[in-house]
């Protein structure tokens, strides 16, 4: 269970700075072309690590190659509204939206892995779930357009988490990162415009370098959780996300941090810490 913790934690920090890319990329590029630097920075960094390390060219080759192409076709388009999402709306609402994920891939998990729903289990994604209506208050403000784009974003996280779980039975993770960055690159550079990397400049190159960066270690982390822990004991961590990128919204954008928010993250947390509990106990 700590090492699940652990993973998780690096998880939680690369994708809050994947946020903070995406939107000191916003305005010079597209969503296609910001996915082309995270699947790009991907493909470099694990081509250096088989360079580095002959033993993994071995796992290259690729098992069971249509749930490789189905997991990262809607990981892709699921990106595509995360990302569009950040560039229109607060940073903690679009987090705090996403994790009606965990309640899809609970059902998910249990129908499709036999995973088994403990109370501990069902209780954190039921309290996370709360957490999340707290702080988005539905029937209190009209809701953006973007926030479909999320809620259709959290169910394709769902489907490939999930998935994740079931090729990490017999695949390792670098076989699964390696494939999910080149299926997902192409699909990325089809969008763009071709001369889209003479638009870097001072203010862009180091948010897209860490765009490459926080899209392969973000991945890593949460593969490599989901190798020690079960989807509804992973995921429900994952909650930990809205509280922490509520504080970088507050510190750099200026997106205010109310009564509410406080509250919704007081409830996620104390059903993750509950799980953890009874995981840790079992």
């Amino acid at each position: 269970m700590v090492r699940v913790i652990l993973w998780m934690t690096g998880g939680l920090v690369s994708f809050s700075a994947m946020a903070v890319s995406v939107r000191a990329l916003t305005g010079t590029f597209s969503v296609f072309e910001m996915q082309s630097f995270r699947t790009a920075g991907g493909i470099i960094i694990l081509l250096a690590l088989a360079l580095a390390r002959p033993a993994l060219r071995r796992e290259l080759p690729p098992r069971h190659f249509g749930l490789h192409l189905t997991r990262n076709v809607i990981h892709f388009m699921a990106g595509l509204g995360w990302v569009s999402a950040l560039t229109v709306l607060p940073l903690a609402t679009v987090f705090a939206i996403e994790f009606t994920m965990p309640a899809w891939t609970a059902l998910l998990a249990l129908i499709f892995l036999g995973e088994r729903m403990t109370v501990s289990r069902a209780g954190s994604v039921l309290l996370g779930f709360v957490g999340v209506l707290v702080i988005l208050r539905p029937g209190l403000a009209s809701v953006h357009p973007a926030a479909l784009l999320v809620l259709g974003a959290a169910l394709g996280y769902a489907i490939t988490f999930v998935i994740t779980k079931k090729l990490t039975a017999t695949i390792g993770t670098y076989t699964i990162l390696v494939w999910m960055n080149g299926i997902q690159l192409p699909l990325a550079l089809a969008g763009s415009d071709p001369a889209f990397l003479t638009r870097l400049g001072p203010g862009t190159i180091l948010p897209a370098l860490a765009m490459g960066l926080t899209g392969i270690a973000s991945h890593y982390c949460v593969t490599r959780a989901f190798r020690y822990g079960d989807a509804t004991v992973v995921v429900p961590i994952d909650f930990l996300r809205v509280p922490l990128i509520a504080l970088v919204g507050w510190l750099f954008y200026a997106e205010g941090i109310d009564l509410f928010v406080l509250a919704g993250a007081a409830i996620i947390a104390t059903g993750i810490l509950w799980n953890v509990r009874s995981e840790t106990r079992r």
